[in-house]
């Protein structure tokens, strides 16, 4: 039973998490700035501090509480705060109560793991886990306590849940919340295999948690007048639910089977339906549900799905955001992200821009910017422009060392050798860098950060000379799923096709190495994927076709024969041809093991297998 204080003994090895784990590190730096706030306006110099004395005696609990009414209220000011860019005062706000409010707890620690999340600071995620230690501490004083016979007959019967008290149940939500947090900073904490372990067993809690309030939800439903904060639970229970059955919708269909096995479930039109219906609720958790919803928008179904993104909803939800914070760091970005999808990609250069300079307080914020203005210099071939914002995370960002200095060798490698020599940078130099700076989470390195390094090694001292990549700025933008935005600019697609052209001539007039099949391939694979966007779906299939019959020729990128299989089935679908698009997919999916970013094309094969196979209900 979820309620029972005492549960620790959860089995199974919960390392299926970790195959999204990085991109989830890179869109929680923005999303998990709102995953526990209120939108709501409110002066907190009008907040009132009910003290409670009728509970001085229960056990665990200090000789004063807040009540739920003034945690609910001080947590929607901290909110406003916190999207008004005064992420100290926000945070000021929260903390004298934060060991006697669930709410207090839960706001306070949510920002201070924030910034463990952000900065990737040693000290920061130790800071990030004791505060969330003491958050998980500050709500479990407000939780039933079951009797053994109790927790016995819950298991049995329903019949119990009838017996929790309002407070009761907000504390189950608060933490169910709390406890998701500490798992995913425990994932971060060390390469510890024990405590990769422990942040799976507080997810599998957290999760079992979230389906008990469900439960609990259904028997209160009718009787929803007689709770004061029937809205805020209602509003908990549909965040907390809606959300992992999103998440856990986008796992690959193996991990999927895994996961049903050992109690997990996910349905995506569930999730989403879930989370629709808070974000129209009147709870305090409202504007989270729209915000996930966002995310999954303008993040995660570009990098880990098929990059076919809902921009109407994403504008919709974030109108009221915008109207109401319009120098918020937070609304500038997802809205620079919106325009940037679109296709409207100068646009989205001056909205980060404008993001950077609203604020300096937490420099976090801006490192989120550079990574976007990088890339969308890339787009443009802006090169130099392009290597200015990589260097920036480089000297700033501790999120990824060895993708960010992969990333400066990559753009330096597509400037001239005079442009090169006037930013003082050694290119070989950076390669062989990303080797010593590759990172380990829960004992394993991040996919990028692996491809980062392998594809570095062609530079390695060992070697008599180093062999030139060819076009790794794009073929970076090609993993990052950027094709789908510049697919929206004919131009861009026209300019880029003329710089991969010119890289195609100079191969053919180069001698052969061992690495000349996998670059050859390289340079079809980003051709096609011009030529597909370029409606020139005859000559795209040619260069894909390429790529798969080259198969027992390439060396080292093995890679690109399932990645090219999953654009030529977008190929299929996008010409009406769905059955012989989801055998294509399939294959991609059965037939290759163990090569470079497997987990993120299973995940792309997932999302798209689940559009392709039914009619979208989205």
């Amino acid at each position: 039973m979820a309620f029972v204080s005492s549960q620790v003994d959860l089995e199974a090895d919960e390392d299926i998490f970790q195959d999204a784990l990085e991109t989830i590190s890179v869109s929680s730096q923005s999303d998990m700035a709102t995953s526990n706030f209120h939108f709501s306006s409110g002066d907190p110099k009008r907040a009132s501090r009910q003290v409670r004395g009728s509970d001085v005696n229960r056990e665990g609990l200090s000789s004063t509480k807040v009540d739920l009414k003034s945690g609910l209220e001080e947590c929607a000011m901290a909110l406003n705060l916190f999207l008004s860019n005064r992420f100290t005062d926000a945070l000021e706000l929260l903390r004298p109560w934060a060991k006697e409010s669930m709410y207090h707890a839960l706001g306070y620690s949510t920002i201070v793991v924030l910034q463990a999340v952000m900065t990737f600071e040693q000290q920061d995620i130790q800071n990030g886990i004791s505060a969330m230690k003491d958050a998980l501490q500050t709500c479990q004083k407000y939780r039933k306590k079951f009797t053994v016979v109790e927790s016995f007959s819950s298991l049995l019967s329903r019949g119990s849940l009838e017996q929790l008290s309002e407070e009761e149940m907000h504390a189950e939500i608060c933490y169910a919340e709390c406890l998701l947090q500490k798992a995913a900073l425990t994932f971060v904490q060390d390469e510890n295999m024990i405590n990769f372990i422990k942040g799976g067993l507080k997810i599998r809690t957290s999760y079992q948690i979230y389906k008990e309030c469900l439960s609990i939800l259904h028997v209160i439903q009718k009787n929803k007048h007689e709770q004061e904060f029937f809205y805020e639970f209602e509003g908990g229970v549909k965040l907390g639910t809606g959300a992992f059955n999103l998440m856990l919708s986008l796992l690959p269909a193996r991990i999927i089977k895994l996961l049903e096995f050992i109690g997990f479930s996910g349905n995506r039109e569930l999730g989403l339906l879930q989370l629709r219906e808070g974000a129209s609720g009147r709870s305090m958790r409202s504007p989270l549900c729209c915000l996930t919803i966002l995310a999954f928008h303008t993040y995660i179904s570009l990098i880990l799905g098929t990059g076919e993104v809902n921009v109407v909803e994403a504008e919709r939800l974030l109108a009221p955001f915008l109207q109401q914070f319009p120098n918020g760091s937070l609304m500038l970005f997802y809205h620079a992200r919106i325009e940037l999808l679109k296709g409207n990609i100068e646009e989205a250069q001056e909205i980060f821009r404008k993001c950077i300079s609203v604020q300096e307080e937490w420099k976090q914020f801006h490192h989120l910017c550079y990574w976007e203005l990088m890339w969308i210099n890339v787009f443009l071939q802006n090169w130099m422009q392009a290597y200015y914002y990589s260097d920036l995370l480089c000297k700033e960002s501790k999120w990824s060392k060895a993708t960010y200095v992969f990333l400066k060798a990559a753009i330096l490698s597509m400037l001239p050798e005079e442009d090169v020599l006037a930013t003082n940078e050694n290119v070989v130099t950076l390669f062989r860098q990303v080797d010593g700076l590759k990172q380990r989470i829960a004992g394993k390195s991040l996919p990028t950060e692996k491809f980062a390094v392998r594809k570095a090694r062609r530079y390695s001292p060992s070697l008599p000379a180093p062999v030139k990549l060819v076009l790794p700025a794009l073929e970076m933008m090609y993993v990052w799923n950027g094709f789908s935005i510049v697919g929206k600019r004919k131009d861009l697609c026209e300019n880029l096709l003329v710089t991969i052209e010119k890289a195609e001539s100079a191969l053919q007039n180069e001698g052969c190495t061992d690495y000349s099949v996998d670059d050859e391939c390289i340079v079809k694979l980003l051709k096609g994927c011009c030529l597909k966007n370029l409606q020139r779906p005859l000559q795209a299939e040619l260069c894909f076709n390429h790529v798969v019959e080259s198969e027992k020729l390439l060396k080292y990128d093995h890679y690109l024969v399932p990645f090219t299989l999953f654009e030529l089935a977008f190929l299929y679908k996008n010409q009406g041809e769905i059955d012989k698009a989801i055998k294509v997919l399939e294959t991609a999916r059965n037939n290759y093991k163990d090569y470079s970013l497997e987990s993120r094309l299973h995940f792309r094969i997932q999302a798209a297998l689940h559009l392709w196979k039914k009619p979208s209900s989205d």
